[in-house]
């Protein structure tokens, strides 16, 4: 394996707020890597910082290029990254097709006039959508929505698929089915950055995990092993709340 994408001490901020400090993470060819952490830890401002939404500090290199001082959206996804974000941010009034032609834009406007494969490929992943190809996108239910968000990413053809909360609102049938598509995504090549809330899903299918906490990075490692680790189990897996950070102390009365 080697580095795909390779982030070293980025820092996003809104504002006067830092909402990412001096992260470190990487993600390697062929691997899917999961973030994990609650609400406000800083996980989607971190992906659109890497696609290129948010201006960013520190150094973010993909394929060896850098890319912060470099590369905007347009130029990041025709190198082969792609985001889907937690809105999933569908063209409703148009069709499904129609939504994942737009997907094949970057290449088309290379001049690449493949569009007609990826579309047998992603209706080859997605049945349903080839069954939907021609109703409009806001009819969808919310798992064929998400698959249709995927299917738009897929069709540039990237080799850095990011995903934001997948399985966000979606019943739990569809979330399976979800974790088992993003499974099968990288053994036909396409390495992953997955955020999700559903740790457990996550770490079932992950090589490596990073646990975010307030901005920062507090814990990472293989995934078998974050899914064992105590204090991940108690707070994302089911048990009591705990936090990542250094134990408080008491005041002890003289």
């Amino acid at each position: 394996m080697s580095h795909l994408l390779q982030v070293r001490n980025l820092s996003v901020s809104h504002g006067k707020v830092e909402a990412v400090r001096k992260l470190d993470l990487h993600v390697e060819e062929g691997q899917i890597v999961s973030l994990i952490g609650p609400n406000g830890a800083g996980k989607t401002t971190l992906m659109a910082a890497l696609m290129g939404l948010l201006p960013a500090t520190g150094e973010v290199r993909y394929l060896g290029q850098p890319l912060l001082a470099h590369k905007g959206v347009a130029q990041r996804v025709g190198m082969g990254m792609a985001l889907v974000p937690e809105s999933r941010e569908l063209f409703g009034p148009m069709s499904v097709e129609d939504n994942l032609r737009l997907g094949a834009f970057s290449r088309h406007r290379r001049g690449l006039r493949d569009h007609a494969q990826g579309l047998d490929e992603v209706f080859g992943l997605f049945p349903r959508l080839h069954e939907r190809r021609q109703q409009a996108a806001c009819t969808l239910s919310g798992g064929e929505r998400q698959m249709l968000a995927i299917g738009r990413a897929l069709m540039g053809k990237p080799r850095l698929l990011m995903l934001d909360e997948p399985s966000l609102g979606l019943a739990p049938r569809v979330i399976n089915e979800t974790f088992s598509i993003i499974e099968n995504l990288r053994r036909s090549g396409v390495s992953i950055l997955l955020v999700e809330q559903n740790a457990r899903a996550a770490l079932k299918i992950s090589d490596y995990g990073y646990v975010m906490e307030l901005g920062e990075l507090v814990l990472e490692g293989r995934a078998e092993d974050l899914a064992q680790n105590p204090k991940v189990v108690e707070t994302y897996l089911g048990r009591k709340p705990t936090t990542f950070g250094p134990p408080k102390t008491e005041a002890v009365d003289a």
